[in-house]
């Protein structure tokens, strides 16, 4: 493109090309910055799509990588698979998504560093350039494979209990470190064909390895963290391409994965060695009748009474879980919210940090259903308001709402920052049963005096609330 402009013009091409990739890296930053916020996620979002569009459209008038009949078809048919996806798949389905997403960006880079490589003959690469191939391509990977086993557990066709064999670790170990000396080996002798294949062959297989022992309550924390590998071997391939926005965008992403992985794992007062080897937690029943307790009692309510403490209440807080994901009940919630404030009840949602599959699912979901961002409220900020709060709503809570994780040392939860519910005058769990969470305890809510549980699914409890309420 470049040959077809004056000879004065060809001379700036350089800086003009960094230039609008400076641009694109603090679109970037501006659009992850506003990812932050609810009110402000979708134009963070979109501002993030700009920048990445105007990287890829510099990188084309800059690199001749294929003919542009190929981009163009190329663009074509991504833009089709997204509107279709975009319009098809339901909230309670974006952490697959993400998780498919994390995929291909691994799978992406991984290509792009074994295309660059085939590209010359291996002479023709330093020591640091073969390091950085071989890197992507582990990295890459890794993601590739372990965001799919991620997907199959949060699916269901892959089972969601933690998939495990003796000395697995060590065997995971093992295979890291020869991955590692495979690159090593690759950087010394290019020409070692062998060992460039071992690398892909191993790292594939790594990813599998990685995340089928983990259980699928613990998938959110890992597709954050394959969203940060995802990033890093992006990194990598901007190092192969010599590409500064790419290197720029996967440090970005690499870095903001890393720390909400940490706040997660902080969530739940879990290290991230204990997510990834610690084979805890599998997937739980969502279905199942109230369970008898020969010790303790439980108090069960009805539509007609919890209208009654809602309707004549000053503040109601919902805290919403993943049950109400997957009765996908969060449009009749609005509903009863809606209801219930014009009768002039106070109304706010407390969210924990790991509610529902992955971090903001929850967020989305009552965003979807037209809930007023400044309803929304993290934990830190709705926990002083429980006690001045006369009922809380807990649809498909659990483990996050535990009063064990404050009081019982020897739980497994103990430590874990809750949302303080125990606090309120009246709390009213929707639930199917009295089945434990992925901690595999009871929750000692459960069975206070001040709790009430109000058995069903959630979207077929909340619709005979709102018929109630049409009655009070």
């Amino acid at each position: 493109m470049s040959n077809f402009l004056p000879p004065s013009v060809q001379v700036w091409i350089p800086e003009i090309i960094q230039l609008f990739y400076l641009l694109a890296t603090g679109v970037f930053i501006v659009g992850i910055k506003r990812l932050g916020s609810p009110a402000t996620a979708r134009s963070g979002n979109q501002l993030a799509a700009l920048g990445m569009l105007i990287g890829v459209i510099v990188t084309l008038f800059d690199q001749q990588i294929l003919s542009f009949e190929f981009i163009i078809a190329g663009i074509v048919i991504g833009s089709a698979i997204g509107a279709f996806a975009a319009k098809k798949v339901e909230m309670t389905a974006m952490p697959e998504m993400v998780a498919i997403f994390n995929g291909f960006g691994g799978g992406a880079s991984a290509l792009v560093a074994w295309g660059e490589f085939s590209r010359a003959a291996p002479a023709a690469f330093g020591i640091q350039d073969l390091v950085t191939i071989g890197l992507s391509i582990l990295i890459g990977s890794i993601t590739f494979t372990g965001s799919f086993i991620a997907f199959g557990k949060l699916k269901g066709f892959i089972s969601g209990n933690p998939v495990t064999f003796p000395g697995q670790n060590i065997f995971n170990l093992l295979l890291t470190l020869c991955t590692f000396g495979l690159v090593g080996w690759f950087a010394v002798d290019p020409n070692a064909q062998i060992a460039f294949w071992l690398i892909f062959g191993i790292a594939l297989l790594l990813g599998v390895l990685t995340v089928m022992p983990i259980g699928g309550a613990d998938m959110p924390v890992v597709i954050s963290l394959l969203n940060s590998y995802s990033g890093l071997a992006a990194a990598m391939a901007g190092f192969v391409i010599n590409n500064n926005l790419l290197i720029i965008s996967g440090a970005l992403v690499g870095a903001a994965g890393l720390i909400l992985t940490n706040i997660m794992c902080k969530a739940m007062n879990r290290t991230l060695t204990n997510v990834l080897f610690g084979a805890f937690g599998g997937s739980n029943s969502t279905t199942g009748s109230p369970a008898a307790d020969t010790d303790r009692t439980v108090r069960e309510t009805t539509p007609e009474d919890v209208a009654l403490q809602c309707a004549y209440a000053d503040k109601v807080i919902i805290t919403p879980g993943y049950g109400l994901a997957v009765a996908q009940a969060q449009h009749v919630l609005k509903e009863v919210a809606d209801k219930l404030e014009a009768r002039g009840v106070e109304v706010k949602y407390g969210i924990h940090p790991v509610a529902g599959r992955m971090p903001g699912h929850m967020n989305v979901l009552l965003a979807e259903a037209d809930v007023p961002y400044d309803q929304l409220y993290d934990m830190e900020q709705i926990n002083p308001e429980f006690k001045s709060t006369d009922v809380v709503l807990i649809i498909g809570a659990n483990d996050v709402v535990n009063p064990a994780a404050k009081t019982e040392t020897g739980s497994p939860i103990y430590g874990m920052p809750i949302l303080n519910v125990d606090e309120a005058d009246r709390t009213i769990i929707f639930k199917r049963s009295l089945s434990p969470g992925f901690a595999g305890i009871d929750n000692e809510l459960f069975y206070r005096e001040s709790n009430q549980m109000f058995f069903g699914d959630a979207k077929d409890s909340l619709q005979k609330l709102s018929q109630a309420l049409n009655d009070v």
